[in-house]
């Protein structure tokens, strides 16, 4: 058995042509293109020969076809700085990570989409009825992957050779994807989560999250969903100091340029505070860092429960289990699950500092 369809995921996910292909593995281009558009069967040795040229198990390409992830139904965070072969890297990253989630949910129940959508609202009033509809009150998100996994989010990482996809997300047969990118700050990491839970909420069906316009109402729902108007008023940060931001923004989680836009958004800072304050923390070295943060890159605890509970009787898998059973190798595994797992695989599983909710559960039958 051959799937044409994983033959192209996988040049796709390596970032390679037809041309660059065929000089790896010594396949013509010519059979490569006929492999690919199902016109032609690969033999054991050219199929073994591709494989080892794309760093996949033969299996991988004799699994059946996984979900085909289009780019005009997914948000990229910062798409204008992305080649071509970026954005396909990225989205191969991302259907790879979707078999694994239908794998995870062919053994478990896990939460259910509790995520509304607000098409026919601004940015600010959206932020603000998601933020009533999960109970939050005006209190900073404590960790807002954990609490996009509680409310059915599945969140996953990026290989970290995607380099210049910072997140993406989608939607797919109703359920909410979030792919993040883990090389940034904790404070940047948990600004990309909301700007991609923002086009989950505001882009749904109804609207396709593209261009500039989309990309502006992703960050103030963002700004907006971190920084609620009404806590931020409370803090009394009208015309603050740099000194005064750089306090509050470790409270709400966020950078300091971050937090100098929002207090300006909601004229709590004059034009000219604003630029002084912008062009201080720029030369303090804020503008492309957090330097001094002590905040911890978010991960998912969702995936950190599923591997500890996999670990034990009656599944009793490792992690090259479940790579196997993906039909991938370990390492890859690990690029999309927040390297929770071990590269070398080990026994034992990580302690988890507070339960999910809803609970995680086993499929039995």
């Amino acid at each position: 058995m051959f799937t044409p369809e994983r033959l192209v995921l996988a040049r796709k996910r390596r970032r390679m042509t037809l041309a660059a292909l065929a000089r790896e593995s010594g396949v013509s281009s010519q059979s490569i293109t006929a492999f690919e558009n199902n016109r032609k069967l690969p033999s054991e040795e050219s199929l073994s020969s591709l494989a080892t040229a794309l760093r996949y198990p033969v299996s991988f390409f004799e699994a059946p076809a996984p979900g085909e992830m289009l780019p005009d139904m997914v948000s990229f965070r910062a798409p204008s700085k992305m080649s071509a072969l970026e954005r396909d890297s990225a989205l191969s990253s991302g259907a790879v990570a979707t078999t694994l989630n239908t794998w995870l949910e062919e053994r478990f129940r896990l939460p259910k989409p509790n995520l509304p959508t607000y098409p026919h609202l601004n940015a600010e009033e959206a932020a603000e009825q998601l933020r009533a509809f999960w109970g939050l009150g005006e209190a900073p998100v404590p960790n807002l992957v954990h609490l996009m996994e509680a409310n059915g989010v599945r969140v996953f990482s990026l290989a970290p050779d995607c380099l210049d996809a910072d997140a993406f997300s989608t939607i797919k047969s109703g359920t909410p994807f979030v792919f993040l990118n883990t090389r940034k700050t904790g404070e940047r990491g948990r600004f990309d989560a909301a700007h991609e839970l923002g086009h989950l909420v505001l882009h749904c069906e109804h609207r396709i999250p593209h261009g500039r316009d989309s990309e502006g109402e992703a960050n103030d729902f963002a700004s907006a969903f971190l920084m609620p108007a009404a806590g931020i008023t409370t803090q009394k940060l009208g015309n603050a100091s740099v000194e005064r931001i750089l306090s509050a923004k470790r409270r709400w989680g966020v950078s300091a340029m971050a937090l100098t836009y929002r207090l300006r958004k909601l004229e709590l800072l004059s034009e000219w505070r604003y630029n002084q304050a912008m062009k201080q923390l720029a030369s303090m070295g804020y503008r492309t860092s957090e330097p001094g943060s002590l905040l911890v890159r978010e991960s998912s605890q969702l995936l950190a429960k599923v591997f500890d509970a996999l670990r034990k009787p009656p599944l009793s898998m490792s992690p090259s289990d479940v790579a196997t059973q993906m039909n991938i190798f370990h390492e890859e595994l690990n690029d999309y699950v927040f390297g929770l797992v071990p590269i070398t695989p080990v026994d034992g599983g990580g302690e988890l500092s507070a339960p999910i909710r809803p609970a995680l559960r086993l499929v039995t039958n």
